[in-house]
């Protein structure tokens, strides 16, 4: 029996997130609003609306201005959107690494 395979997820700048061929990305940036259910994050090419669910692997505290990466499905609305499967907490990164892990 063939086991159940995730497609792998690919790094992806905001501006570059393209619904017709991207299904599942990594992307890294700061969270701007966090609300209930839902944040904005901002990764110096645009923003975009992050969901997640209280099953979502996260941060304790997902407050603003932490930097995050968030692997998730692309949303195909308009503006396109997330569905977080994992957030992790990057704010102990090196920032002079931050091209580095993007490209």
């Amino acid at each position: 029996m063939a086991g159940f395979k995730t497609e792998p997820s690919v790094w992806r700048r905001v501006s570059e997130i393209n619904p017709n061929l991207d299904t599942r990305v990594r992307i890294l940036g700061k969270i701007i609003d966090p609300q209930e259910g839902f944040f904005v994050m901002d990764d110096g090419s645009g923003n975009i609306t992050v969901s997640y669910s209280d099953e979502s692997p996260k941060p304790e505290e997902l407050k603003q201005g932490l930097l995050v990466r968030v692997i998730g499905f692309v949303i195909p609305s308009e503006p396109i959107e997330l569905q977080a499967e994992i957030i992790h907490d990057m704010s102990k990164l090196n920032t002079k690494y931050l091209d580095i892990l993007r490209s």
